[in-house]
């Protein structure tokens, strides 16, 4: 298989294992170089540039391949600057900016061999990201697990492709090898899978969170407000029905006021990452797990290596369907 992915990090299968908040983490980073895909991981998964610094030399020292680091380049992350120092000094093979301009960040480190990809919902702002140099884009489709973008695979894709000259990888919505061959078909360079992984042996969320990601499916997957202020995709736990997905007269009174709004989201922010994080590593009955619709394909928990492999089965047997249909 040759695309722009697998020509550009010389790796098998044109797959980024995606990165996900509290999900992802160098275990499971390892298990992608060593399955032929590549992963990403958000530096916001740990604490304290510190620990994102000891963590970025485990993962030059253990990854058997190419692995990028996710940064959130707006104003929540007050860790920034000191990530991309360190970024700077580890350097990993890409990068995928979310949620603001990645202009800094492609200045200082793309001069350190790092490829800038970043994440776009639509072509106004991937065309914005193509003119500060950007390498490649990221399309979050309306399949996305977390912050998914409003606009389907098979309609984003193709624009992104007619309106911009930069490789596009679809996000969201991919669990199998057919739905692998479909965004490929659509002139996808790759794709990036994240929910399959949640609960892959390597993830360190707990039994609670896995199970959920196997027994739930993806018309159990709804968004809510009330994590980041944000539209974000959640499974529909009992707890998440009985609190409902949308903020309450105050929090929205609050997010409107053109004076405290910034300040009313952070702290929104705050709580909901603080619910989402001790629901995925500790015993809460406030369940409240991040996940995509993807999760439809998750029947048990297995190592991350035997998901892609089925995922590569799956795809070369969809392959040779169509070649018969043919």
């Amino acid at each position: 298989m040759k695309t722009w992915l697998t020509e550009t990090f010389s790796i098998k299968y044109p797959i980024i294992m995606a990165p996900m908040f509290l999900v992802s983490n160098v275990e499971m980073l390892v298990a992608a170089a060593d399955s032929g895909i590549m992963g990403c991981v958000p530096a916001l998964n740990w604490r304290t540039p510190e620990e994102f610094e000891e963590a970025m030399k485990r993962l030059s020292k253990e990854c058997n391949g190419p692995f990028g680091i996710n940064l959130i380049v707006n104003k929540s992350n007050v860790h920034l600057e000191k990530q991309m120092e360190i970024c700077e000094r580890i350097p990993p093979a890409f990068i995928i900016t979310s949620l603001g301009s990645p202009k800094e960040v492609i200045k200082r480190l793309q001069p350190k061999g790092v490829k800038i990809i970043c994440d776009v919902v639509d072509t106004d702002y991937a065309k914005k990201v193509e003119s500060m140099g950007a390498d490649a884009i990221i399309a979050v489709n309306s399949g996305a697990g977390g912050h998914a973008g409003p606009i389907p695979a098979s309609i984003l894709v193709p624009m992104l492709r007619k309106e911009t000259k930069l490789p596009v990888i679809s996000a969201g919505g991919v669990g199998t090898g057919a739905g692998l061959l479909s965004v490929l078909a659509l002139g996808a360079e790759g794709v990036s899978i994240g929910s399959p992984f949640i609960s892959c042996h390597e993830s360190g969320v707990n039994d609670d969170y896995k199970k959920a990601c196997i027994d739930y499916g993806a018309t159990d997957i709804v968004l809510t407000t009330k994590i980041s202020g944000t539209p974000c995709t959640v499974i529909n736990t009992p707890y998440v029905e009985k609190v409902g997905t949308e903020q309450n007269f105050v929090e929205s009174i609050l997010n409107k006021n053109k004076k405290i709004k910034k300040y009313a989201k952070m702290l929104t922010y705050y709580k909901g990452m603080k619910l989402l994080e001790k629901a995925a590593f500790s015993a809460t009955y406030k369940s409240i797990w991040c996940a995509g619709p993807s999760i439809e394909f998750i029947t048990k928990s297995e190592p991350a290596g035997d998901i892609i492999k089925r995922i590569m089965e799956e795809y070369n047997s969809a392959l040779d369907d169509l070649n018969r249909r043919q």
